[in-house]
Parts: structure tokens; C-alpha cells; sequence
């Protein structure tokens, strides 16, 4: 599994005009699945997301978990995007949504497992995602 996350001051996430998902400071990951991953994987990637020690603190750098952030999960297939060849991408490495779905759905559910409040857009909709990078602090996590 792949994630980008980004350290963000506020993002959100609309389906046909509607706010679906939005926090305010916080973790915005967009996450994609590929062929090989698994609910351990998915489990692991959201233990990664809510531990990094990305946020500012009084000793040093601390976690959404430590502070008590909220995370916006993103399904994003288009992080497993082969853009080796030509100037069209393949999708081939992206798991299918009927795999791909619950594994996100694991994500979340790991999350909240985890104490954290998750917001999420709508898995194979047309979302417009909106955000403000706090830093900017954004980073690629692979498990």
C-alpha cells in the first residue's frame, strides 16, 4: 500500500457540490492499494500515518496520535500509476475496487481503532479533494 500525507492546517473533500469529509489541522492521506497488499498491510500503513512525528512540539516532533488530530482518507488508485513509458499512465498495478475498497475501509476502520476521528471522501467517485499544506510537510509511506 501506498499514502501520500500531508500535514494540513484544513482540507476537504466534495462529491457533486457536497462536503463529504472535511477536517481542520490534521493528516490528509491519500491512499492507494495495490495487487499484493492485505488487511495487515492496511492496518500497518494506518499505524505509520497516525504515528508520524511530523507535527511541532514543545519537545521535539509529535504525531497526530499524540495530539489527538483528525485524519481525511482519500482513495487514491492513481499512486500505483506506471508512468515509466509514453505520456499515458497504466492503471495495471492498482488493485481493483472490489479489492481495493476494503482495504481502504481497513485503513479507516485501524484509525479509529487507534482513537483517531477519520473524515473520508466516497471510494470511486469523482472527488474534488481541497487542502492547505501546513509547512509544507508532505510525504510518500509505503508498506
Amino acid at each position: 500500500m501506498r499514502a501520500v500525507v500531508s500535514r494540513v492546517s484544513t482540507a476537504a473533500v466534495t462529491v457533486d457540490g457536497q462536503v463529504v469529509g472535511e477536517i481542520g489541522p490534521g493528516l490528509l492521506s491519500l491512499v492507494g492499494v495495490g495487487h499484493a497488499d492485505d488487511a495487515a498491510g492496511a492496518r500497518a500503513l494506518a499505524r505509520k500515518i497516525h504515528e508520524l512525528r511530523i507535527f511541532p512540539g514543545d519537545d521535539g516532533a509529535v504525531s497526530a496520535a499524540d495530539l489527538g488530530l483528525p485524519v481525511l482518507v482519500v482513495s487514491q488508485f492513481t499512486l500505483y500509476a506506471d508512468t515509466r513509458k509514453g505520456r499515458r499512465p497504466s492503471w495495471a498495478d492498482a488493485a481493483p475496487g472490489e479489492v481495493a475498497e476494503p482495504l481502504v475501509e481497513e485503513v479507516c476502520a485501524e484509525l479509529r481503532r487507534r482513537g483517531a476521528e477519520v473524515a473520508t471522501g466516497v471510494f470511486g467517485a469523482r472527488m474534488q479533494v481541497s487542502s492547505v499544506n501546513d509547512g509544507p510537510m508532505t510525504l510518500l509511506l509505503e508498506v
